[in-house]
């Protein structure tokens, strides 16, 4: 047998398990497996760096499948090439509950998934974060330590997807050269042939971001080596458009929207097979063909153990640092920076602005931590996330900390997720708060994936004034504390800042948005003390001057105004003690004797947020008095505005003091 026929037979292994797989779940996509077969070949038996027996070595090459509908054929090659979770009967529980083969890629779940992918766009846009955090790791660490390449597999529905020009220019102008994406050119969407919707030249626009593009047939195994040869000598990133034909091999869907998102069926399924000349049963693989695929799996075992030994050979603070920051274990020194930062808050009582806080924080962070890398979607002297000698990426010199993003807020998030998934950085990125809005997809998969990025969102309220309602953030709260697995962070001054900037520095199965006001606010927390009063979402920060008749509870801005509320209430009498909430929903997830003791047994229970209530009915109750916002916001100086909406110490005194004189 010719070594072009083995490659093929390799080829339609992978086709054939992938109809198998989605037929039998009754759900899935085939077409797309069937068509990159041949160019998956080639890249796993010919280039790809990867050993099945470590999926987390650290300078393996990073393979993204961005067309996370084709699954199918990820599942079929980590269990082609000796993945030893993806069994055979795995591939037969694709789609069901509790499968290493859900129905789209999930990094949590199944070892050799780089990353969660499905939505489209989102693999191209966080494979930038994955090539930039090589070359930075290289720059920090040296090319005989991390030297690898991130391949993507991406569709017409990943390229159409406005995220996917963000990060294009992105890669396109850092000369992100070790990036390169195999691109199924098939022509076809579920609606039917591209041309419903769509007439862009990919090659030419690829061309215009400052990539190497070109197109090969993608049924050529050779064509598309050769391809492939030419992107690794590149200093640019390159774009391979594999023309396919989706469906591969099948008699009557092949080519057509038909073969995309549903099974077969069992008739055009033998006739795929009869024309592939695949004469066997389901999930049935020639041990000749699996044990030309195991081959590759095994081909790498030489380059790891290489690297094995120059990693030895390393100094050994430079390995213990390698090691601490792909282990995901945080500095001793991070904790103690925040310490004496805190003491030092306590002696000075600075009245600043949290954005302003969060630059002071990393200040003493940055020299602590790093592997802390810190940027903004052009919003850096807004953000006030560059600190004072922090050197700056940029195009071909990636040995600095600092990122800017441009506005591109989408791409900024998902290219986050690729830094902290790759490993050994630990990103954290910045925009206004309103503009989550932009960049939600991506901290939707963040969320879901455990990923640990950090969102410095500043500008978190109708108090960022004059810019008015269209960046004034009032149902951004809400939407972010009611996303699993989302943390959000509001403090109410420099103490808290400090202190939120720690737990979200420290937390490593999830991501945090740190939500920081443009406005100056008066220090509401006087003592630095020995605990991290913020861990537990809310504490009482100011006690009531004998029995408590009314609790205020507060975020962010407004802790400030319930404390000076609360000095309105004791001249008329009433009793109030405050409570700050930096992160309602980790307070809800407190045990219920913290929960009751914070909530407390007063009569009268009132929030108060510059923002709506949704959420807040979990402390007050549906009864409780609420003073915030119930429409967008206005433009004007931030003190009129707040006034004009009835955010002020007075409405929040006169509403307690109704409510309580009945």
């Amino acid at each position: 047998m010719t070594d072009l026929a083995r490659q093929k037979r390799m080829a339609n292994a992978i086709r054939a398990l992938a109809m198998d797989g989605v037929e039998k779940a009754n759900s899935g996509h085939p077409g797309m497996p069937m068509g990159m077969a041949d160019v998956a070949t080639v890249l796993f038996t010919r280039y790809l760096k990867f050993d099945p027996a470590d999926a987390h070595w650290p300078d393996r090459d990073r393979f993204i499948l961005s067309a996370g509908h084709g699954s199918m054929l990820l599942y079929s090659l980590l269990y082609l090439t000796g993945y030893p979770k993806m069994t055979l009967d795995e591939l037969k529980r694709f789609r069901q509950l509790h499968s290493q083969t859900p129905g789209h890629p999930e990094s949590f779940i199944t070892p050799g998934v780089e990353t969660t992918t499905g939505p489209l766009g989102q693999g191209v846009a966080t494979s930038v974060g994955f090539a930039l955090a090589e070359r930075m790791l290289a720059a920090e660490f040296g090319d005989d330590v991390v030297d690898h390449k991130t391949f993507v597999i991406c569709s017409d529905g990943d390229l159409m997807e406005g995220v996917s020009q963000e990060a294009i220019a992105l890669a396109g102008h850092l000369k992100l050269n070790r990036l390169i994406f195999l691109y199924d050119d098939n022509g076809i969407s579920i609606d039917g042939p591209l041309s419903l919707a769509d007439s862009v030249d990919q090659v030419e626009r690829f061309k215009s971001a400052k990539w190497n593009a070109t197109r090969v047939d993608g049924e050529d195994q050779e064509a598309v080596a050769a391809a492939i040869d030419a992107a690794l000598k590149s200093d640019k990133p390159s774009l391979i458009a594999c023309k396919t034909v989706i469906g591969f091999g099948a008699p009557h869907k092949a080519g057509t929207s038909k073969a995309h998102g549903e099974p077969l069926g069992a008739e055009e399924l033998a006739g795929a097979k009869k024309a592939l000349g695949w004469p066997y049963g389901p999930f049935e693989i020639p041990d000749d063909v699996l044990a030309d695929w195991r081959a590759a799996g095994a081909r790498s075992k030489d380059a790891h153990a290489a690297w094995q030994r120059r990693f030895e050979a390393k100094d050994a603070k430079l390995r213990a640092e390698f090691e601490r920051r792909f282990a995901r274990k945080r500095p001793a020194a991070l904790a103690e920076a925040i310490a004496a930062l805190k003491e030092k808050i306590a002696t000075e009582k600075p009245t600043v602005a949290t954005r302003k806080a969060s630059e002071m924080a990393l200040e003493a962070i940055v020299p602590a931590m790093p592997e802390l890398i810190l940027g903004s979607a052009d919003l850096t002297p807004s953000n006030n996330t560059k600190t004072k000698g922090i050197v700056e990426v940029k195009p071909g010199m990636y040995a600095g900390r600092y990122i800017h993003w441009g506005i591109r807020e989408h791409g900024m998030a998902a290219a986050m997720n690729g830094m902290a998934l790759h490993g050994g950085l630990q990103p954290a990125g910045a925009t206004f708060f309103v503009f989550t809005d932009y960049a939600r997809p991506a901290m939707r998969i963040a969320a879901l994936a455990d990923v640990p990025a950090v969102y410095v969102m500043t500008h978190d309220s109708i108090g960022l004034g004059e810019d008015g309602p269209t960046h004034q953030p009032v149902e951004h709260l809400a939407a972010l504390r009611c996303m699993p697995n989302m943390r959000v962070f509001r403090p109410a001054d420099a103490m808290e800042t400090a202190e939120c900037w720690q737990l979200a520095l420290e937390r490593l199965d999830g991501p945090t948005v740190l939500a920081l006001t443009r406005q100056n606010l008066t220090p509401s927390r006087l003592a630095a003390g020995k605990e991290n009063a913020c861990a537990r979402g809310a504490y009482e920060i100011a006690p009531a001057d004998g029995k408590a008749l009314a609790t205020i509870f507060a975020s962010g801005s407004e802790v400030e105004l319930a404390i000076n509320a609360q000095k309105l209430l004791k001249d008329k009498g009433i009793a109030a003690r405050v409570v700050s909430v930096p992160s309602l929903e980790l307070f809800l997830q407190q045990p219920d004797d913290y929960r009751k003791k914070v909530i407390g047994d007063a009569p009268v229970k009132l929030a108060v947020e510059a923002a709506v209530r949704f959420g807040w009915d979990a402390i007050i109750g549906t009864d409780g008095l609420f003073v915030g916002m119930s429409t967008f916001g206005a433009s004007g100086p931030y003190k009129e505005v707040y006034k004009n909406f009835g955010i002020t110490a007075e409405a929040v005194a006169e509403a307690i003091a109704k409510r309580h004189n009945g």
